[in-house]
């Protein structure tokens, strides 16, 4: 029997997959989550062989929730996802994730995609594997990415400044100029673009 944690913010789609799921003969859902805090902590307690991550979940992402999970168990991880940009899906390669599906994909081959993960075998999405490969090039420069590395965690603009030694007023002069480029209103959705493709 293998036993599944699955872990999704919206109740609706985890509840519904877990009710499918729980209808193979070989599987059990032997916890939920809504959040990465959650997900981690039941998979410590439940042990189980894979653990379904929902990619952008509350309060960091799956990726995160995996790599900690990975830390401590020997369970695999499968991560579930609308969208993934290149830089993510080479992360969780990096991490050890073994599977890497859209969201639109159907329960039943969802449950051959675990079976395999079950016995050891990968699987990426092959729509995502070709984002991949054809993945555009980084049109910030190196400051602007040690700028926006810098403010990662949230920082303010004064703290990256002391980070990457530079003025407040210049940091504020990068972080305009990328967000310009990345053409996002705020630096945390640049920052976040900018870690999804993998430029930092």
């Amino acid at each position: 029997m293998i036993k599944l944690l699955l872990a999704d913010d919206e109740d609706l789609v985890r509840g519904a997959l877990a009710s499918l799921l729980d209808l193979e003969d070989d599987m059990t859902v032997v916890a939920q989550a809504a959040t990465t805090t959650d997900a981690v902590i039941h998979a410590r307690e439940h042990r189980p062989d894979i653990a379904v991550l929902d990619l952008q979940m509350p309060p960091a992402d799956g990726l995160r929730a995996a790599e900690e999970i990975r830390a401590e168990l020997s369970t695999h991880i499968v991560l579930v996802t609308r969208h993934a940009r290149p830089g993510v899906l080479r992360r969780a390669l990096s991490a050890g994730v073994s599977g890497f599906v859209p969201k639109t994909t159907p329960a039943t081959r969802l449950a051959e995609i675990l079976r395999g993960v079950a016995d050891g075998q990968r699987y990426v999405d092959p729509d995502i594997a070709a984002s991949a490969l054809t993945e555009s090039a980084c049109p910030l420069t190196a400051r602007e990415l040690d700028v926006l590395r810098a403010g990662r965690a949230g920082e303010e603009v004064q703290a990256i400044a002391e980070a990457v030694h530079l003025a407040p007023g210049t940091v504020r002069n990068y972080l305009s100029s990328a967000m310009a480029k990345l053409q996002v209103s705020t630096r945390h959705a640049a920052i976040h673009r900018a870690w999804e493709e993998g430029w930092i």
